[in-house]
């Protein structure tokens, strides 16, 4: 039988952290599963990639052991059911905002009798043993609340048969909430943003669903966790790659007594 060992881990109260491909290479996303998180996700919707870079991706992070998931790029029943076949264990949908959308997005994670996606599962059917309607149990419903509308109808959303969770996107929450008054961002202090955000995890422990959140650093993960969250995305492969490479760039030019200018007076 399929199990996702996300809900197994939260289900005995252990957080997680979840990683985020949005470069479309398999190296690379190998490489990000081969860290140590508990999940990745592979970004569809915003990521420079597409189905034919997120299918070899997910077969490049299979040995890892994490769980495999992708956001994809709307509430669109094609993109989650050829997700989901090509072996993703976990969907992440972008802008919900009422409890219809989160039903309809919920019927498209499942096979009947409990939704309407349509059997093909090519690649999963190879990649996990004894695939089938069974794994309706085990695949993660995330829907992402990112505006003033669903905020709006927050307990509503959370209230859906089927919606495993809520994942926030808080650059876009930032958006929404306070119409454009605050930029988008991640690790939020502002007062009406960390009440905001705190509601979520409130709401989604209430009705019994987990709450995921998408952080900038792990420090504001750890703080997250003790609002309640059980999953957090810390950074994106992207971010990490830029991060790095300026703290080794940086150390360089401080060592040497060099700048980055005096590469404009030389030649090539």
């Amino acid at each position: 039988m399929l199990t996702n060992p996300l809900k197994q881990k939260w289900e005995k109260g252990q957080p997680t952290i979840n990683g985020w491909c949005s470069i479309g290479n398999p190296f690379t996303a190998e490489i990000m599963a081969a860290q140590g998180y508990d999940s990745v996700s592979i970004d569809i919707q915003h990521g420079a990639l597409d189905y034919s870079a997120a299918l070899p991706m997910l077969q490049a992070m299979r040995a890892s052991g994490a769980v495999l998931m992708a956001r994809v790029p709307w509430l669109d029943p094609s993109a989650i059911m050829k997700a989901l076949d090509a072996g993703a264990m976990g969907i992440i949908c972008p802008m919900i905002n009422n409890a219809e959308q989160a039903a309809e997005f919920v019927s498209y994670m499942r096979y009947p009798p409990d939704g309407q996606r349509s059997f093909g599962p090519t690649r999963a059917n190879f990649a996990m043993k004894g695939y089938g309607v069974q794994v309706n149990e085990a695949v993660l419903a995330f829907a992402m609340i990112e505006t003033a509308q669903g905020m709006n109808n927050l307990e509503e959303i959370a209230s859906t048969p089927g919606l495993d969770g809520i994942y926030v996107g808080p650059a876009d929450l930032a958006l929404g909430v306070t119409e454009g008054r605050l930029a988008p961002g991640f690790d939020r202090e502002e007062e009406e943003m960390v009440a905001a955000i705190r509601r979520i995890a409130d709401v989604c422990k209430a009705k019994g669903i987990y709450a995921a959140l998408h952080c900038g650093t792990p420090d504001y993960a750890a703080k997250a966790i003790g609002w309640g969250y059980n999953m957090t995305t810390v950074s994106a492969d992207a971010r990490l790659l830029a991060a790095a490479a300026s703290v080794s760039v940086a150390r360089f030019r401080e060592l040497t007594g060099t700048s980055a200018k005096s590469r404009e007076k030389g030649s090539y």
